[in-house]
């Protein structure tokens, strides 16, 4: 199974960005930033999501995420799928919190059960196809509407571009660079989408 080690957002300023992400979320060592001056705008074509148990953990980390300098693109409400909420941080970079649960069944704890990297692409089968040819398994397939991977530590889905910008909240239109790198095991190398892949270094 492939494993993304950690996803490395580019920012001008990756201080503040630590600072965010450990302030509003507590992501630890699974989100990461970097510094960049590419060129960006709009759309950046992703979103990160941060699946959790209950609804009091999305309003939770809603709080923080807004106490620290995001802003709501969707506020929090109850829906068909369960409960959830849109944000963007100062850095640009899209996150929906969301719970499966309309209710709340114990204290909460701030736990994040799930992180997943939703790619916004051009055409899912093909680029389905492109991440089968580099070794990725395909977990669920729902023809060219969704795609998800079996990975470790953060999941990887697809979704229509066009679908991802109305999930989030914002317009389709977007240009310049993703501000986004994939960090895993996979190894080094760029999708149909520009979506850029770097091989993790090992640790001790």
């Amino acid at each position: 199974m492939t494993t993304i080690d950690a996803i490395i957002l580019e920012t001008p300023d990756p201080a503040a960005a630590e600072a965010f992400y450990a302030a509003a979320f507590d992501l630890k060592d699974r989100v990461r930033a970097s510094a960049s001056q590419a060129p960006t705008s709009g759309f950046r074509g992703y979103t990160m999501s941060l699946v959790v148990g209950q609804p009091s953990t999305v309003d939770s980390l809603v709080a923080t995420a807004l106490a620290a300098g995001a802003t709501t693109l969707k506020p929090a409400k109850k829906s068909f799928w369960g409960y959830g909420a849109v944000v963007q941080d100062p850095f640009g970079t899209i996150w929906k919190i969301a719970s499966s649960s309309k209710k709340n069944t114990e204290p909460d704890t701030r736990r994040i059960d799930e992180i997943v990297l939703l790619l916004g692409v051009s055409d899912v089968a093909v680029t389905k196809q492109f991440y089968a040819d580099q070794g990725l398994s395909v977990a669920k397939s729902y023809g060219r509407k969704y795609v998800e991977f079996a990975t470790a530590n953060i999941k990887l889905a697809l979704y229509g571009r066009r679908f991802a910008a109305k999930d989030a909240g914002v317009p389709i239109d977007g240009s310049g660079s993703h501000r986004l790198v994939i960090d895993s095991d996979a190894g080094t190398f760029t999708d149909p989408d520009g979506f850029a892949w770097n091989t993790a270094v090992a640790t001790n």
